[in-house]
């Protein structure tokens, strides 16, 4: 299967690293690259960031399919399964919330139930972990 990535900010730089991929953009001075990869069927977006060799403590945001799907601090994206076609952005931790969804963004169902599990319900700050759980 095809899956067609967006990486952000200073991440782009793993776009290089990926030697079998498509690299639709290589624009010097870019804040973004557009790579399209393939991956074998019933990969997940941890599957996908092994594959980019994309470090923990790089990723933020993540978007599936313009579905919010990953937040610093909430990895809920990982076991989520990829399908053909499927468009994945990611950004560095240290990127900004992107505008366009500023005013409420639709989420994964994985990260809905992640953030139901919470006694915080996800409304805070920065989202780290704390010391001890908050669903107990």
């Amino acid at each position: 299967m095809t899956i067609e990535v967006w990486l952000y900010g200073p991440i782009r730089r793993y776009a290089d690293e990926v030697s079998e991929a498509v690299i639709v953009d290589r624009t010097v001075g870019r804040a973004y690259a557009e790579l399209h990869l393939k991956l074998p069927e019933g990969s997940s977006v941890q599957d996908l960031l092994n594959h980019l060799k994309l470090p923990d403590e790089e990723k933020g945001i993540t978007f599936i399919n313009g579905k919010l799907a990953a937040m610093p601090g909430v990895d809920a994206d990982r076991g989520v399964e990829l399908q053909d076609g499927d468009r994945v952005g990611v950004s560095h931790r240290r990127s900004m919330w992107p505008f366009q969804y500023r005013f409420g963004a639709s989420m994964e169902d994985e990260l809905q139930e992640t953030f139901r599990r919470r006694r915080d319900r996800g409304i805070h700050h920065a989202y780290t972990e704390p010391e001890e759980p908050l669903d107990s």
